[in-house]
């Protein structure tokens, strides 16, 4: 049986809004599903818009789950991920969006990300994305125009949630523009894991939520092979 690859694509934004907030990717939200990935066999790959190194957030050493990652050969790569436009998306088996606060200022509204991930989707690949990861989906429109969104049952990062994260920082509310574009959207109370499948799409609310996203994505991978 050969290897499954998956590709993370990765914020570079070092920070974000009006108080230049410093922010990255979530280190729980790659940590966690490397994990995930890593038990079942799974090999993943790092890429962002520019390539290169990709600044951090959020990093936890009493997690044993980030701890390993800190101390493990893998988390090298992100110091030099490859850069996006370079990516042959079909060399690869699912595509994963992890969030962090960094997405919403290089990775919302990308056309090359919007470009990887519509056709990681007419592939039939597997498309998941964890807390701000989702808003790497808007925008994207199916061949008639409309949101690959419209009518997709999903989740992210919750109005609540963000209320008493980051609301003066972040440039739109996540949950709003989900459901503007026309997204079924849930969520739990807040920071407890919540992860929605509809299909090859898979969205996970929160940084506890990164895990078992991951493990739905391995199903998926499982499924298809």
């Amino acid at each position: 049986m050969s290897v499954k690859h998956v590709l993370f694509v990765m914020t570079n934004a070092g920070e974000i809004g009006p108080h230049h907030r410093p922010t990255g990717y979530f280190f729980p939200e790659v940590a966690h599903p490397f994990e995930v990935f890593d038990q079942a066999g799974i090999a993943v790959e790092y890429a962002s818009p520019a390539g290169g190194e990709v600044p951090e957030d959020g990093y936890d050493a009493s997690d044993a789950a980030q701890l390993a990652f800190r101390q493990a050969k893998a988390i090298r790569r992100l110091s030099r991920s490859r850069k996006l436009s370079e990516v042959d998306v079909l060399d690869y088996d699912a595509v994963f969006v992890p969030g962090g606060l960094g997405p919403m200022v290089d990775i919302t509204g990308n056309r090359e990300v919007q470009a990887v991930i519509r056709r990681a989707w007419d592939a039939g690949m597997p498309v998941a994305a964890v807390c701000h990861g989702p808003s790497a989906l808007l925008g994207i429109q199916r061949d008639d125009g409309t949101p690959l969104l419209a009518g997709k049952r999903v989740t992210g990062f919750s109005t609540s949630e963000e209320d008493g994260y980051a609301r003066a920082d972040v440039p739109f509310d996540l949950e709003t523009a989900l459901r503007g574009e026309g997204a079924l959207y849930t969520s739990v109370p807040d920071w407890q894991p919540h992860v929605v499948v509809d299909g090859r799409l898979i969205t996970g609310q929160n940084p506890a939520s990164a895990g078992p996203l991951a493990q739905a994505v391995v199903e998926a991978l499982e499924g298809r092979a």
